[in-house]
């Protein structure tokens, strides 16, 4: 009987491997191996285009970087976006979710609304934002309206990155406005009901119920976003034609680094050593979260 039993359970192992292959391949070889090929190609000036010509230079790229003032620079303005974005953003979409789990009439017609930008192409929401912003856009003449003159926003240093965070900042907030939604939605109602019959208020049920229990989906919310923010590469791209400029005022990490593997520079050692960098920015920022966010909630 025991031997029995070993064997089961030794089948329903080896089973259990054989379904895990196909999915351990992929990320074997599109995931796992592009990372650690990336660590390789840190410590080697690369060129692909001559790639016979790559060299060892240990940890001569990672001491580049930190005395590269584009790279300094492309650092400060993830960081000053995600400072700006992340807390806007999230509070933002908390106040959406809300709004929308409230019982209001048409609740289900602002999710969509709200929802909308989320899933547009962000080449069709960075040109609309282009001619927005633009001399002639609609920015300005709403503007104009209270005398204000005409301001070409993404050719100003003080405003380029502003603008792009206003966007982002609109394009994103439906999205965590349905995981707030869904952790709304997953607060059972009794407590509030008990809440209610000691005589609670609103604002006394939110700060010591919806947002205690809110903890877990607020954490996934904020690493998200500050991931996402530190990866921000397609609307500068789109919007700057590539440049991050002007004057590198939009200019972030992941269009920097590539500018040096693809848009130009061709120098592949450099980039990995920069998206090694980056990985480890985004670690260390995650584990803080982590910790800030990290108590453990049951209901």
């Amino acid at each position: 009987m025991l031997r029995r039993l070993r064997s089961q359970k030794v089948q329903d192992i080896v089973t259990a491997y054989v379904f895990l292959v196909p999915t351990l391949m992929i990320l074997g070889i599109f995931v796992f191996a592009p990372v650690f090929y990336a660590i390789y190609l840190s410590f080697f000036d690369y060129d692909i285009l001559a790639p016979q010509n790559s060299r060892f230079v240990g940890l001569g790229n990672y001491l580049e970087a930190f005395q590269d003032p584009v790279f300094r620079k492309a650092v400060k303005n993830v960081i000053y976006y995600a400072a700006v974005v992340v807390p806007t953003q999230m509070v933002l979409a908390f106040l959406l979710a809300l709004g929308v789990t409230s019982g209001t009439r048409f609740q289900n017609f602002f999710r969509v609304a709200y929802f909308i930008p989320t899933v547009t192409s962000s080449v069709v929401i960075s040109h609309m934002f282009l001619y927005i912003y633009s001399t002639t856009g609609l920015l300005n003449h709403v503007l104009g309206w209270f005398g204000i003159p005409p301001h070409n926003w993404m050719e100003d240093v003080r405003t380029a990155l502003p603008a792009i965070m206003a966007m982002n900042i609109w394009t994103t907030a439906g999205q965590y406005m349905v995981i707030f939604t869904a952790g709304l939605n997953d607060i059972p109602e009794e407590y509030y009901e008990a809440a209610k019959v000691d005589g609670a208020t609103y604002w006394q049920r939110l700060w010591y119920i919806t947002l205690p229990l809110l903890r877990p989906v607020t954490l996934f919310v904020s690493m998200m976003s500050v991931i996402g923010t530190l990866q921000l590469f397609d609307q500068p791209y789109l919007m700057t034609n590539g440049q991050g400029g002007p004057a590198d005022a939009t200019m972030t990490v992941m269009l920097y680094i590539y500018k040096n593997a693809f848009g130009g520079y061709f120098r592949m050692g450099y980039a990995s050593a920069l998206s090694v960098l980056l990985f480890l920015l985004i670690l260390v920022l995650s584990i803080i979260q982590r910790k800030w966010f990290g108590q453990e909630v049951q209901y």
